[in-house]
């Protein structure tokens, strides 16, 4: 199957995202801070390390769902459960983002990130654990009991 380049791409476009992450939000505090903005008389100095550390902490995010992404390929097994809800609230994220992008950027943006929150979910789908079948016993298990005829 083809899982493991999925969940490598998956990665490299996460870390690709957080570099376009903090570009973005580095390039919002130098305008913000030429132009000296202000909102609801907050300084804006305040505003410019503002928008430095939320695209610091978002590409932080997304830099830890693409490791755990790449701990999945190489290992070849599903992630725990901390990193598949980690990766489950990135998927959100994806999509709740896409729903804003539509109306305030446009389609090209929505299905940028409708290609992202695709790759996500296909790799969360594809590394599903899957409960173990009901005849196989654990080593240590005691045997089954066998079916009596009546």
């Amino acid at each position: 199957m083809a899982r493991r380049p999925v969940a490598v791409v998956a990665a490299v476009v996460l870390i690709l995202e957080a570099g376009g992450i903090v570009l973005l939000n580095w390039i919002l505090s130098i305008v913000v801070d030429r132009q000296q903005m202000s909102l609801a008389g907050l300084e804006p100095g305040a505003m410019t390390t503002g928008a430095l550390v939320a695209g610091v902490l978002a590409a932080l995010y997304l830099l830890v769902c693409a490791a755990v992404l790449l701990r999945t390929a190489l290992r070849d097994r599903p992630p725990g459960l901390l990193a598949r809800i980690a990766l489950i609230a990135c998927v959100v994220v994806h999509a709740v983002l896409g729903a804003f992008s539509v109306g305030m950027v446009g389609w090209p943006a929505f299905a940028a990130l409708m290609v992202v929150l695709a790759l996500l979910v296909l790799t969360l789908v594809a590394y599903e654990e899957r409960p173990a079948a009901p005849d196989a016993a654990e080593p240590g298990d005691p045997a089954p009991a066998a079916p009596t005829s009546a």
